[in-house]
């Protein structure tokens, strides 16, 4: 496979504690004999993609909880990497953590495979809530963890909060994020609840006599825990950098941003995506399959999506629009040849008519009116056939 100069690297870890109540996520609980297992699957695709003439800006080890494996695990996952592919002195290597799984030792093996940037899942400071949504931690268990990551050397620390949840007040929203605030970590996620079929939650929300429905936040509670948590941070000093994401200045996660400006990413592991050659497809969500055919990529590969430009255009905007510094006018005509205003001037002046999109130089963006309906927004850039 030839493989571009520039790219991300995604590595999926499927494998949870316990699965929470409102996760899709390709993830379940497994025994340590498929774990094992599974890493000797995972370094073997590694070989069997591996390219030399591209550089890995960023890598991301994510889930699952990549956090449960062993420390030797995690070493032995980022040295079998270098051997595969040229992963750039200067990377962003990310890995997911839950509270409650981090250890000491975890942490220094992170330090020591070169991984310097931990994203940890809390979603909510308050315990009752925890609870509520299957989560196998505290909030002390949380502020555990973080101190571990700080003492062991991390300097670069995501939290993931979340807002809409069962029985959340405006109060314990607002107690949650004050919270994570003062720990100042380098960059907060914040998430609203949204009830995924195949969940937990789901069932519980369709079920008659079940309450789930009657616990979650109006329509209107919702919306201020949304503005409150705009308001809040940019109090703290973050930085706005797409519709989700906030970070302190420097601190912005560039592998996710890769994903926003369409940057090719070759996804490892169960399940994983890949984007590339303007191609995009998947490696088979079924474990024993992946386990068995793993050093033959042909026999993972599934749902190859042959790009055309006419989609290529489409993700280019829909994607681009999520982040606050929007799209380049000249990067569409340097990628497309074509104009911008040929292709979306009327929908840009739709919304620019109704303050939601607006245009400085080469730059359009979200208003802030704009972000509160961006799902709306980005439909429009769906081109007719």
């Amino acid at each position: 496979m030839k493989i571009s100069k520039d790219i991300e690297i995604y590595i999926h870890i499927p494998f949870c504690v316990k699965k929470c109540c409102y996760c899709d996520f390709l993830s379940f609980q497994s025994d340590n004999h498929m774990i094992e297992d599974y890493i000797d699957a995972l370094l073997k695709e590694m070989r069997a993609k591996s390219v030399k003439d591209m550089e890995a800006d960023t890598v991301f080890i994510g889930g699952g909880t990549p956090s449960i494996l062993k420390p030797d695990y995690i070493e032995i996952i980022m040295s079998e990497l270098r051997k595969c592919f040229n992963v750039k002195k200067e990377a962003e290597i990310t890995i997911e953590a839950n509270p409650g799984t981090i250890t000491a030792g975890k942490a220094q093996a992170y330090v020591n495979s070169g991984i310097n940037r931990v994203s940890i899942g809390l979603q909510t400071a308050q315990d009752a809530e925890l609870k509520k949504l299957g989560r196998i931690h505290t909030w002390q268990q949380f502020l555990d963890s973080y101190n571990i990551l700080r003492e062991e050397g991390i300097n670069n620390i995501n939290v993931d909060i979340m807002s809409g949840l069962p029985l959340q007040s405006i109060e314990m929203y607002k107690d949650t994020v004050h919270k994570v605030c003062m720990l100042s970590p380098e960059h907060i996620s914040a998430y609203s609840l949204i009830v995924e079929e195949g969940t937990p939650f789901y069932d519980m929300y369709n079920q008659e006599s079940g309450r789930l429905k009657d616990e979650l936040p109006n329509e209107e509670e919702e919306r201020q825990q949304y503005y409150m948590t705009d308001k809040i941070l940019t109090g703290y000093g973050y930085k706005r950098y797409e519709i989700s994401n906030y970070a302190k200045s420097g601190f912005e996660c560039r592998h996710n941003i890769g994903y926003w400006k369409r940057k090719p990413y070759i996804g490892l592991g169960l399940g994983a995506a890949s984007l590339y050659s303007e191609k995009r497809f998947n490696n088979t969500s079924d474990i024993k399959k992946y386990i068995s055919n793993s050093e033959y990529p042909e026999k993972i590969t599934e749902n190859i999506q042959i790009l055309s430009t006419k989609e290529q255009m489409e993700e280019y905007m829909f994607l681009g629009m999520r982040m606050m510094e929007g799209v380049s006018r000249s990067t569409f005509m340097q990628k497309f040849g074509n104009d911008m205003d040929e292709i979306y001037g009327n929908v840009i002046s739709k919304y620019s008519k109704i303050g939601m999109t607006d245009i400085d130089g080469d730059r359009v963006f979200l208003t802030k009116k704009g972000i509160d309906v961006s799902n709306v927004v980005f439909s429009d850039f769906l081109l007719d056939d």
